[in-house]
């Protein structure tokens, strides 16, 4: 087997931005390898989490998206990928915090990472 080696940052050219609507929960569309995802700054409380759908056409069941927060402003959140589908993936925000609620509109990076079994990407 051989190996590919680089040096330096992994770079995506077709990233996208996308902004939730209404709440935490309310699901996004982004077709798009990469990208941020702005969520909407609705108030998660202390202890409690809240799960949204990303509509992504580079998202099969194959795929391993890796999401990151970019900043944290109020609260402790914490973001993980919880379920991945043919077209789609579920983030899952949890806030950590023991009494300071989360009211910031976090902004997530993404990445969807599709492997030799994958039908796209």
């Amino acid at each position: 087997m051989a190996r590919t080696t680089f040096d330096g940052p992994i770079r995506i050219r077709r990233g996208a931005t996308v902004t939730q609507a209404t709440s935490r929960a309310t699901g996004v569309t982004i077709n798009a390898p990469a990208g941020q995802i702005t969520m909407n700054a609705a108030s998660l409380a202390a202890g409690a989490e809240a799960t949204f759908t990303v509509t992504n056409s580079f998202c099969n069941v194959a795929s391993v998206p890796v999401v990151a927060l970019q900043a944290v402003g109020t609260g402790l959140p914490q973001v993980y990928v919880s379920a991945v589908a043919n077209g789609s993936f579920n983030i899952t925000m949890t806030n950590l915090d023991a009494a300071t609620a989360d009211t910031t509109a976090d902004v997530i990076n993404f990445i969807v990472f599709n492997g030799s079994n994958a039908e796209r990407g």
